[in-house]
C-alpha cells in the first residue's frame, strides 16, 4: 500500500517550489494516478477526458485540457492526445525524481 503513495509523494516534492502548479493541476494529477492504480499501474495509461474530469471533480473540458497540457509541458507527465472519439489519449508518467 505504501508503494502506491510514492508517485504522489514524489509529485508533491517536485511541485513544492513550482509556483505554476495550482490545486486544479494537483487534482488532475491525483485523479490520473488513481486511474493508473485501477488499471494495474500500467504506463502509459489510455484515458478519456471525461473519466479523469469525473475523478478530479472538474466540469469544464477546457480547464482539464489546459492543465493536462501544462503538466506535460512542465515535465510531470507526457500527454499524447488521440484526436479520435473512440480512442483515449495516452498519458505517460514521468518520475520527477529523475
Amino acid at each position: 500500500m505504501m508503494e502506491s503513495l510514492t508517485p504522489l509523494s514524489n509529485f508533491f516534492s517536485a511541485i513544492e517550489k513550482d509556483y505554476r502548479i495550482s490545486i486544479t493541476h494537483i487534482g488532475i494529477y491525483a485523479a490520473l494516478l488513481q486511474f493508473r492504480m485501477d488499471k494495474g499501474l500500467i504506463n502509459p495509461i489510455q484515458v478519456f477526458s471525461f473519466e479523469i474530469m469525473y475523478l478530479a471533480k472538474i466540469s469544464a473540458p477546457t480547464t482539464y485540457l489546459k492543465c493536462v497540457k501544462e503538466l506535460s509541458e512542465y515535465g510531470y507527465i507526457k500527454y499524447e492526445p488521440s484526436f479520435k472519439r473512440n480512442k483515449g489519449s495516452k498519458v505517460y508518467f514521468i518520475d520527477p525524481e529523475n
